[in-house]
């Protein structure tokens, strides 16, 4: 007797490990089917042979490699080949047998790259070719042609992760929405993340972003304020209002936090919709504090801040100094629910609960609280 396809789906779904699932898969086609798509759903590359008899699968068989939704290729330092050794410990053609395997994922929808190398390793040409549209697309691959020709054709993409960035690439005005009027470049794009204001330059005008993390590279106070008023005005050109914005910095100075906060307040109003912000310096003077919170106050959205406390002496990080930081910013009208405390790169995260108590929250991840919100 035949069962619908859910219940194939749920049995499956119940197994308890993927041999489980390889041996449910010989009771009948109808089980084959399902496990199938269990198995082949979502695949990690981690281990070189691993990669290779899997990307070798999937170039050979279409049909197996149409089942790939999820996607994750990654590689050890010591897995990739220098200029100064040139004796890779990837086998021969590992790159090139990833790339046929990639032109057969028809169906992929998220996609991450993960070379760990540190060079920004030129190995884009692996995505030439594709036809698959994603949702998702996570890489440290070095910007250069290649990845700019790929994520030009990528409509459907709506959240990017970068790790590199080349001003210079002259396709870069392939992805610019001024480029060609009438055609949709990267349409749907609402999360950002990449270490360079540049990219948010580039890829906010014309576009739905929502959520952007990117941080401060420069040391001198002229250089930092230019990349101030470089983000200030990309973000005014998105087609919707921002809702959280994570720019962390190498060095924090109180004065430069109430400078970027004050821009922002300014050059976003009307569209105030910022839910999540940071990271801030918290002045330990009680003025500079007060100036901090008003601004607060003109973002009604704002219910998640993060705020660096490295320079208090000593840091509030005991529970009940960081409950009473959280309650004085309450107290002076703020709408924050969250506070994410940073000490000493040491990230603490503070809750007020619906009876109104701040409480300790460690089951939450700080990392991914700005693209959650």
């Amino acid at each position: 007797m035949e069962l619908s396809l859910e219940i194939y789906s749920l049995i499956v779904a119940h197994m308890g490990s993927r041999g489980d699932i390889c041996t449910l898969a010989l009771v009948s086609k109808s089980f084959q089917a399902a496990a199938e798509r269990a198995l082949y759903n979502t695949l990690l590359m981690t281990d070189p042979a691993h990669t290779a008899m899997l990307c070798g699968l999937l170039a050979r068989q279409p049909r197996v490699a149409s089942l790939v939704v999820a996607l994750t290729i990654s590689t050890d330092e010591g897995s990739v080949a220098s200029e100064s050794d040139p004796s890779p410990l990837l086998p021969l053609g590992h790159w090139d047998l990833v790339h046929r395997a990639l032109r057969r994922t028809s169906r992929l929808r998220y996609l991450s790259i993960y070379l760990d190398t540190g060079d920004g390793s030129n190995l884009s040409w692996i995505l030439r070719d594709c036809t698959f549209q994603l949702q998702a697309f996570h890489c440290d691959l070095a910007w250069d042609a290649d990845l700019v020709s790929f994520l030009s054709g990528q409509a459907g993409l709506s959240h990017l992760h970068v790790s590199d960035f080349d001003s210079n690439t002259p396709n870069n005005i392939s992805l610019s929405s001024s480029s060609a009027p009438g055609t949709h470049v990267l349409p749907r794009l609402a999360m950002v993340e990449c270490t360079f204001i540049d990219v948010v330059e580039l890829l906010a005008p014309g576009r739905p972003l929502t959520h952007i993390k990117t941080c401060f590279s420069r040391t001198l106070p002229v250089e930092k304020h230019a990349e101030l008023t470089t983000l200030v005005s990309s973000l005014k050109l998105s087609t919707t209002p921002i809702r959280s914005l994570n720019i962390p910095d190498s060095v924090y100075v109180a004065s430069f936090s109430l400078d970027i906060l004050s821009h922002l307040v300014n050059a976003l109003r009307p569209n105030l919709r910022l839910e999540y912000l940071g990271p801030f310096v918290l002045p330990v003077d009680g003025r500079e504090r007060l100036r901090l919170y008003g601004l607060f106050r003109q973002l009604p959205y704002l219910h998640c801040v993060e705020l660096e406390v490295s320079a208090w002496d000593p840091p509030p990080v005991s529970v009940e100094a960081m409950r009473s930081l959280a309650r004085e910013l309450r107290l002076y009208g703020s709408a924050v629910s969250t506070v994410i405390f940073l000490a000493d790169l040491e990230e603490t995260i503070v809750r007020r609960t619906v009876s109104g108590n701040w409480i300790v929250d460690e089951d939450v991840n700080p990392d991914t609280l700005w693209h959650d919100v």
